[in-house]
C-alpha cells in the first residue's frame, strides 16, 4: 500500500517535470502548477479551480498534456473541482471566490473613427486599427504609441466601439488596481478568466504598470494567452517597447512581437480641424493652430446620466484637458438649469464658473486654491442635477480617479 502510494507521488512529480520542460515557465507556473494532480487507473487527472480553467486549459494546452500523459502511458482527463470536495488550506490564489467583477465604472463613451482627425503622418495607424476592429489581420498585439494628447486613447476606443465580438478595454491604472484586488480577495483565478474571456482586450496607457513587478507578470502572462487563444490584442503607451521604463526586455520583446505603429503629434492642421469641430470660430482656430505650444483644454459635456458618465473622457495622463461636469445646485446656477426652456438639460454654470476663476488667476496660480478662488457654489451639483451629498461615494472615488473636477470646498484644509 505505502509501496503504491511512493510509486504514485515519484509517478505525478516526474510528470509534472515532463510537463514544465515542454512548456514556457510563465505558463506553467500560472495554469499548471495550480492544478491537482492525480495518477487513478491508468489515468491522469487535473483537476482546475473551475470551468473557464479546465475549457482554457484544454484549448490551448491539451496537445502538449496528451503527449506527456501518453509517455507515462496515461490516458488524460482535464476535470473541475467539484462543490463537495474539501478545500486544503487557501493558498494566496485560492479561487474559491468563483466569480470576478471589476469595481463599478462607467461605460466608457462610444467612439467612431472619423473622429479622429487623420493626417499623412497617422494614416498607418489609422488603417491598422480599422483592419483589426474588422478582424482582418495576423497581427497581435497591435502597439500603439505616440506623446501625450496625440489620440492613443480615442484610437483604442474606436477599436473598443467597432470590433466585434466581446471587447475589453481597460487603462493600465484600472489594470493594476484590479490584480491588486483579486490578490486581496484570494480569487486571482476569477481575474484571470475575466481578463480573458474576450474576443478583443485593450489595454490603454501599458506603462503604468512599470516597476510593478508582480503585475508585469501576470500582464505578460495575460498577453501570451490571449495570443495563443487566437485574439486580439491592442496596447497603447507613451513610448516604443524598447524605450518603457520599468519593463524587462521579455516584456518589450513581446509588446513588440506584433505590430507597432507610431501616433504623430497633431499638426497644425489636424489642431484647426480638432478646433473648428468643437464650435471655435475659423479665425480664432487659425491663430491657435499657429501657436506651437500645446493645445490645454477645459470642456464640459452634456451630462444626461451621471451613472452613464465615461470614467476616461480626458484620457489618462492627459494634463492638459480638464473635464467639468458640476454645476450649482442651488440658487441662480439651480435656476437655469431647471429652467423649462434647458429641453437639452445641458449644465449652465460649471463652465462658466472654471472660465472665470482661470480668467482671474496668474500663470504661476492653481484655481484649487480655494482661499483665493472661492467657486461662489454652496450647493455643488452635478451636470444631471444630482447633488453631490447624493452620490454614491464608490462612484464618487471612480470619477474623482478619473481626474474629474468637483465643486467642493474642504473646511480647514489648504488647497
Amino acid at each position: 500500500m505505502q509501496a503504491a502510494a511512493t510509486k504514485q507521488k515519484v509517478n505525478v512529480e516526474s510528470i509534472k517535470m515532463a510537463i514544465a520542460e515542454k512548456m514556457d515557465s510563465a505558463s506553467f507556473a500560472s495554469w499548471i502548477a495550480p492544478l491537482n494532480f492525480a495518477v487513478e487507473s491508468g489515468c491522469l487527472t487535473l483537476t482546475a479551480h473551475n470551468q473557464f480553467s479546465a475549457d482554457f486549459i484544454n484549448s490551448v494546452y491539451a496537445n502538449v498534456l496528451g503527449d506527456v500523459a501518453a509517455q507515462f502511458g496515461l490516458a488524460l482527463n482535464v476535470a473541475v473541482r467539484g462543490a463537495n470536495m474539501v478545500l486544503a488550506a487557501a493558498p494566496s490564489n485560492d479561487n474559491r471566490v468563483q466569480t470576478f467583477a471589476p469595481a463599478p465604472i462607467a461605460p466608457a463613451a462610444h467612439a467612431e473613427f472619423d473622429a479622429f482627425v487623420t493626417s499623412d503622418e497617422n494614416a498607418f495607424v489609422v488603417s491598422a486599427c480599422k483592419k483589426l476592429a474588422a478582424g482582418a489581420v495576423s497581427f497581435s498585439p497591435l502597439y500603439i504609441y505616440g506623446p501625450a494628447g496625440c489620440g492613443k486613447s480615442l484610437l483604442a476606443g474606436c477599436i473598443n466601439s467597432a470590433a466585434a465580438g466581446r471587447t475589453l478595454m481597460m487603462t493600465g491604472g484600472q489594470f493594476v488596481a484590479e490584480f491588486a484586488r483579486s490578490l486581496r480577495e484570494h480569487s486571482i483565478f476569477a481575474f484571470k478568466d475575466f481578463c480573458r474571456k474576450c474576443d478583443t482586450f485593450i489595454l490603454d496607457d501599458v506603462h503604468a504598470l512599470a516597476g510593478k513587478r508582480a503585475t508585469t507578470e501576470e500582464f505578460i502572462q495575460l498577453i501570451m494567452d490571449l495570443r495563443a487563444a487566437g485574439k486580439n490584442i491592442v496596447l497603447t503607451a507613451n513610448a516604443a517597447p524598447a524605450g518603457l521604463t520599468g519593463f524587462d526586455r521579455r516584456a518589450q520583446s513581446l509588446m513588440a512581437s506584433g505590430l507597432v505603429a507610431d501616433v504623430a503629434a497633431p499638426s497644425r492642421h489636424v489642431k484647426r480641424v480638432m478646433l473648428t469641430r468643437a464650435g471655435v470660430e475659423m479665425d480664432v482656430a487659425d491663430a491657435l493652430a499657429e501657436e506651437e505650444a500645446e493645445l490645454s483644454i477645459v470642456y464640459a459635456p452634456k451630462v444626461s446620466t451621471l451613472s452613464t458618465m465615461p470614467v476616461n473622457l480626458a484620457g489618462e495622463n492627459k494634463s492638459r484637458v480638464s473635464v467639468v461636469i458640476g454645476q450649482a445646485g442651488s440658487g441662480k446656477g439651480a435656476e437655469l438649469f431647471n429652467d423649462k426652456t434647458n429641453t437639452g438639460k445641458a449644465s449652465v454654470s460649471g463652465l462658466g464658473v472654471v472660465m472665470g476663476l482661470l480668467s482671474s488667476a496668474k500663470v504661476h496660480q492653481c484655481i484649487a486654491w480655494i482661499k483665493e478662488f472661492p467657486t461662489g457654489v454652496s450647493l455643488p451639483a452635478f451636470g444631471d442635477g444630482t447633488l453631490l451629498r447624493d452620490v454614491d461615494k464608490a462612484l464618487l472615488e471612480t470619477l474623482d480617479t478619473a481626474r474629474y473636477l468637483f465643486f467642493v470646498t474642504h473646511t480647514g484644509q489648504a488647497g
